[in-house]
């Protein structure tokens, strides 16, 4: 497992793509909630709404380009026949996506403290007064709305793996991915149903998951935070599932 490590951190430090969709990752996030913040009405009681969710909604931006990153991992592989020397190096197949989401794990988490940090830093200096209080990491549910959020977009990045290790088709599976994040909450909207409504809610990965940003008013959010990051959890814990068992039980050849 160790060499299979090496090799994959080789071959994402080798090349240029990664390092700048890292960067867009953070660019993207820290850019949509400094503008969301500027634009928030605050008076001498307060910014009103949930300040530390507003600070955070960068993330539902950031979360793109760490996906496009995440399916050309290996979906880059398929399209260059590169695939075929990484399994011929690494036979154990399970070993081999397993090295790919550890690595990409690893860098997820790092773009994604950096982007988070910054955005929360970016609203704490927006805001009135330098430091609105609620931002405060030594708040309780501004401390689980950051940790969650670092959390959630490294599982964007595990299911974005898993599907790109089932669809292996780059442009397919960017579709694919980008339709399961942004499509549901855009179904909610057009469903006149406030239970079907509801529903969409509690299983889209996006909106499931972005629950866990919630500090305010608890009880009316469709599912509760830590179960909606465990729904997000599940999507991804499906594709890996089944990115691995058809990568273990197919031929390497990439879409034609």
């Amino acid at each position: 497992m160790r060499l299979a490590l090496h090799a994959e951190w080789t071959k994402i430090r080798t090349v240029a793509s990664p390092l700048w969709l890292l960067l867009a990752t953070v660019a993207a996030t820290v850019a949509l909630s400094v503008g969301a913040a500027s634009v928030v009405n605050c008076t001498a009681s307060g910014c009103g709404g949930d300040t530390t969710k507003l600070s955070l909604v960068g993330v539902q931006l950031g979360q793109a380009p760490l996906a496009i990153l995440a399916v050309l991992v290996i979906s880059g592989e398929y399209s260059s026949g590169m695939i075929r020397t990484t399994l011929a190096a690494i036979p154990h197949r399970a070993t081999a996506l397993a090295a790919k989401a550890v690595t990409l794990t690893g860098l997820a988490a790092a773009a994604g403290t950096v982007a988070v940090l910054g955005s929360l830093l970016a609203a704490w200096l927006i805001l009135p007064g330098h430091g609105y209080p609620g931002l405060s990491l030594a708040d309780g549910p501004t401390l689980r709305a950051v940790v969650g959020s670092i959390l959630y977009l490294a599982l964007i990045a595990l299911l974005s793996l898993g599907v790109a290790a089932i669809v292996r088709d780059s442009a397919t599976s960017i579709g694919v991915v980008l339709g399961l994040l942004y499509l549901f909450p855009i179904l909610a909207q057009t469903i006149g149903d406030p239970n079907w409504q509801r529903l969409l809610q509690q299983i889209a990965p996006m909106s499931a998951g972005l629950t866990i940003q919630a500090t305010t008013d608890l009880p009316s959010l469709p599912i509760s935070p830590w179960a909606g990051l465990g729904v997000t959890a599940g999507w991804a814990a499906a594709a890996l599932l089944g990115g691995g068992l058809l990568l273990h039980s197919r031929d390497v050849q990439g879409p034609t």
